[in-house]
């Protein structure tokens, strides 16, 4: 069995109460009218969960990787699009926790905790989506700035995010090492903001281009060193792939307790369905995937939180977002087949959650590139 701390199941609990209770009515309303409703970002922020990496002193939680798992997949549950955002503004924080300098971390620490900042991420362009190194986005060093020219494309949380963590070359030609991480704040003059994109899925979150016109950008706000961006986005992979695997496990979960719940009460034949064989495999078979799924990523995160190294753990992180995502995937698949007809009524939620299922197959990585990762780790041993 999976162990979690005392510390770890109190968060979890309190985060499960609180999307029943506050998010997921929001979220409902935020579905139907395809925007991302700003009251959501009031409710994390007042429940701590904004800065649940921030050290106590500041009003955080000091948390680690599985409590930040946790808590994505209990808001996924209910809601992927809220699932998805908060997954987003969760990576952001882990950039500044993990390669900020100190000045950086007390000015966006205090961001946070006292203005409830909230994070996007920025790396992928038109034809730099899988390939990262591909990025045309330029930052050029002009005295004391850094002037950024370019655009990113389907970023989460733009429009709505306050701070960006945004990827951009300061060496053209060097490829991977060519490629610099800035610290972005919204309101600096030359951040644009394209329309919301109308999606399939995750409607519920905001989609939009992120636009730099010779945007001025404080040579202090500088991530790390020149031309480590690459390494940094490979070093948070890891994680970021972990919460999406994390995303998709909320949302498997959610469908399968419909599934259930709708087994139970729907009556045919003089008889529950639950009663009849071919249903009982069906809801077996997404138990057991999902059980796989969550014992995957807790024991992943659990080494990574250990401070565990080695290129095995982005291989087992790989395998739990392709895993995980392609169980939800099925797992919701299945729950709108045994639900039938209801299945892909609006008004039910299983519709919804295989929609938003779809989306964890492609981000962070598309499955078929976790797969490459997996096969050289597996070939090369």
């Amino acid at each position: 069995m999976i162990r979690f701390s005392d510390e770890q199941i109190m968060v979890r609990d309190m985060v499960s109460r609180l999307a029943r209770e506050k998010i997921q009515p929001i979220a409902i309303e935020a579905e139907k009218k395809h925007s991302f409703n700003p009251e959501l970002l009031k409710i994390l922020h007042e429940n701590g969960l904004l800065s649940l990496l921030l050290p106590v002193e500041l009003g955080g939680a000091n948390a680690d990787l599985t409590t930040c798992c946790l808590t994505v997949e209990e808001i996924s549950r209910v809601d992927g699009s809220v699932g998805i955002s908060y997954a987003t503004h969760t990576t952001g924080v882990f950039f500044i926790v993990d390669w900020a300098s100190q000045e950086q971390k007390e000015r966006y620490y205090q961001k946070i905790a006292r203005e409830g900042a909230y994070f996007g991420v920025a790396l992928t362009e038109p034809n730099a989506g899988s390939d990262a190194v591909s990025i045309k986005t330029r930052a050029e060093r002009s005295d004391q700035n850094y002037i950024i020219n370019g655009s990113k494309i389907f970023i989460t949380n733009a429009g709505v995010a306050h701070v960006f963590l945004v990827f951009a070359l300061t060496k053209p030609g060097m490829r991977d090492k060519g490629i610099s991480a800035f610290i972005v704040d919204r309101d600096t003059p030359g951040v644009k903001f394209g329309k919301e994109e109308e999606k399939m899925a995750v409607v519920g979150s905001s989609t939009r281009e992120l636009i730099f016109d010779n945007a001025e950008v404080p040579a202090q706000n500088l991530l790390s060193d020149e031309g480590t961006g690459f390494k940094i986005v490979m070093a948070e992979f890891m994680k970021s792939r972990l919460l999406v695997a994390s995303m998709a496990l909320g949302i498997a979960r959610g469908g399968l307790d419909e599934a259930v719940r709708y087994a139970k009460e729907r009556t045919q034949f003089g008889k529950t369905i639950s009663e009849f064989q071919g249903i009982q495999f069906m809801i077996a078979d997404m138990a057991m995937n999902v059980e796989v799924a969550k014992r995957m990523i807790y024991t992943t995160s659990e080494y990574i939180g250990r401070g565990k190294a080695g290129k095995e753990l982005a291989s087992f992180a790989a395998m739990s977002k392709c895993f995980a995502s392609d169980v939800a995937m099925k797992v919701t698949t299945d729950a709108v087949q045994i639900l039938g007809g209801y299945g892909i009524m609006k008004e039910y939620p299983v519709e919804r959650m295989m929609r938003d299922a779809k989306v964890t197959q492609i981000i962070e990585g598309t499955n078929q590139i976790q797969r490459i990762i997996i096969a050289r780790d597996v070939l090369k041993s």
